[in-house]
């Protein structure tokens, strides 16, 4: 019997725009993303090195670009979050422990709660009995550590807590924890089917 949902921000709650993040960057001549680029940004997810030192990491392959159009390109990712997914989160606050764990940055963070407003972020975030940014923990998925810290931390069972995310590498890593999971397919699935799938 589930009584503990861990969700995925990313592509599950807010849709994620891959093209126009990768668009946006061609734009300002970005050849190709770097084995760097990928390094730069998992440093950032993990808080290793300041919103500074990531943008000016992208500066040394955009050295025409400014920290303000580079900022702009790196949240072009950040579709949109329809309510009816907010509010299907909402009817579910009560019935399971919930929580929120991501892989993303504070510029994301920052941005996201600009572009939704402050009363829907809040809504979203008063659904969670604790929210989890990697930035914030140090940890990313799908490294074990950091199933391993909420399981410690929040005194989880494994094998009553369901785990949904969009990437397989996530949801492997938290089965092979004795996790269920939901490897939830964007633009096929929604996160309001989960009745339907899981539950």
């Amino acid at each position: 019997m589930i009584n503990t949902i861990i969700f995925d921000f990313g592509d599950v709650f807010i849709n994620l725009e891959k093209e126009a993040v990768d668009k946006a960057f061609r734009a300002l001549g970005l050849k190709e993303w770097t084995a760097d680029l990928d390094d730069l940004n998992k440093k950032f997810e993990i808080g290793k090195i300041s919103e500074l030192e990531f943008i000016e990491g992208f500066q040394k392959h955009l050295p025409n670009a400014s920290l303000d159009e580079i900022r702009a390109a790196w949240n072009a990712v950040l579709g949109e979050f329809p309510l009816y997914r907010l509010e299907f989160l909402q009817n579910l606050k009560g019935k399971y422990r919930l929580f929120l764990l991501s892989n993303t940055d504070a510029i994301h963070i920052e941005k996201f709660e600009h572009k939704v407003g402050i009363s829907f972020a809040r809504d979203f975030y008063q659904c969670f009995d604790k929210v989890f940014f990697s930035f914030e923990i140090g940890m990313r998925k799908p490294n074990e550590d950091v199933f391993k810290f909420l399981i410690q931390n929040q005194g989880l069972q494994p094998n009553k807590t369901l785990f949904i995310d969009d990437k397989k590498d996530n949801t492997d890593t938290a089965e092979k924890l004795g996790m269920v999971v939901w490897n939830l397919i964007p633009g096929e699935e929604d996160i309001v089917n989960l009745f339907d799938k899981i539950l």
